[in-house]
């Protein structure tokens, strides 16, 4: 988007960082960029009446994620839980230490940035499966229809989920974060969440049980065999840290491949760049996450007195810190509202940052850049054929329908292609 111009920035009562339907129908930037400016710690009410301090600037927000002491993630992480998580304390992004630890430790040799790469190949023929021949039919395509399938491309094998599973999970856990969504809605949100949370979790339950009995090089396998401070993890326990790691993947990392295909749209003057100049392919995934910032906010409960930006806060507060803003902040980016396929140094906190850094970002990595390494195989140039549906969440920074008009590059796309055919038959 471009630089929200002066005239353009809202009235700070006029701000509202909490009601998803904003999200969907309009860019919370201009708001993000006014409270950087005014008020970089702004409180504001939930509809049912709990206040969250808002952080906007990239040094609040990044001193926030980083103070794992003083600021806790147990009591829950984003806006719709502000009441509390009924998780918390039991899954790894709702630990704090050492319980946290206890469970990242073990499982972050399956996602290793050196795994990450060694599986690359492997990564990419899942990649095409997931494509199709999306790239080379020379018709168009909904890319988000397509992207959602790709974090398990990424993350399917690793955590141990099989094959055939692979095609009902991402809309189960879309409906998950996002279950007042159009297109992921099964009537009402409880209902949608009930759903989704039900069926998720009986797949995980029956995993949990083969591997009981056969243990695999998996995500799965290296919870079971978890040391939880002396005892193993319950079987509840196991579930929703099975549904932790597969939703934080799956929710996240579309709307990164998404918001980069919209921007290369948008912008074809950074696809020749790209065509001309293939080495960029992995700062431009860099520039891709910050410029998605898949994730809006994450949220954290004070635990211990302590001042941001000015603001006395005190135990029991809640601060949202938003990611998104931050990645924007013209204070660390150089021309922040440009995307820049070559940018380096990029400080981005798509990941977040600290202990609860995101630990499935080499596979994320990996699986974009794949990506990308596709396109600039098989296409020649894109355009958008039609108009973009924004999701309808304060949490995720997603695209439900994005249609695309790819024409093929002539004489490229073989790989692909055949890569379609095959798994057809």
């Amino acid at each position: 988007m471009a630089h929200p111009e002066a005239d353009s920035l809202p009235e700070l009562s006029d701000v509202d960082l909490y009601d998803p339907e904003r999200y969907r129908t309009s860019s919370q930037h201009p708001a993000w960029a006014q409270l950087r400016e005014q008020a970089p710690m702004w409180a504001q009410h939930t509809p049912d009446g709990d206040r969250f301090w808002s952080a906007t600037r990239h040094r609040d927000v990044a001193a926030i994620l980083m103070d794992d002491k003083r600021f806790s993630s147990e009591y829950g992480t984003i806006l719709a839980v502000a009441k509390g998580d009924i998780a918390g304390g039991r899954t790894i992004n709702l630990m704090d230490q050492p319980h946290h630890a206890r469970v990242r430790l073990p499982v972050m040799r399956t996602m290793s940035t050196r795994v990450s790469r060694e599986r690359k190949e492997r990564v990419r023929e899942h990649v095409r499966r997931a494509v199709g021949d999306a790239f080379s039919s020379g018709e168009v395509v909904d890319v988000a229809a397509f992207a959602i399938h790709l974090p398990l491309a990424a993350i399917g094998d690793v955590i141990g989920i099989p094959h055939e599973l692979w095609p009902q999970i991402p809309r189960l856990a879309m409906a998950g974060v996002a279950p007042g969504d159009p297109t992921y809605s099964a009537g009402a949100e409880s209902h949608t969440l009930s759903n989704a949370h039900l069926e998720l979790f009986s797949m995980f339950n029956e995993l949990i049980q083969e591997r009981r009995r056969h243990r695999r090089d998996d995500v799965i396998s290296a919870l079971l065999d978890i040391d939880f401070g002396g005892r193993p993890l319950t079987d509840h326990e196991l579930l929703l840290n099975c549904y932790s790691f597969a939703m934080g993947a799956i929710t996240t990392t579309p709307q990164v491949a998404s918001h980069l295909i919209l921007e290369l749209c948008r912008q074809p003057q950074i696809w020749r760049r790209l065509q001309a100049d293939p080495s960029l392919v992995p700062s431009a995934v860099e520039e891709a996450l910050r410029w998605s910032s898949p994730t809006n906010h994450l949220m954290r409960r004070v635990l211990a007195p302590v001042r941001v930006a000015g603001v006395q806060l005190e135990p029991g507060e809640l601060v949202c810190a938003w990611v998104a803003s931050a990645n924007r902040d013209s204070a660390v980016f150089d021309d922040p509202y440009t995307f820049d396929p070559g940018r380096t140094p990029n400080p981005h906190l798509a990941f977040g940052v600290g202990a609860h850094r995101c630990i499935g970002g080499p596979p994320a990595q990996v699986v974009l850049a794949v990506l990308l390494e596709e396109m600039l195989d098989a296409v020649q140039e894109m355009s958008l054929a039609g108009e973009v549906t924004h999701m309808r969440s304060n949490f995720i920074n997603g695209i439900t329908r994005l249609p695309v008009l790819f024409r093929p590059r002539p004489g490229g796309g073989a790989a692909v292609g055949a890569a379609s055919m095959a798994s057809s038959r």
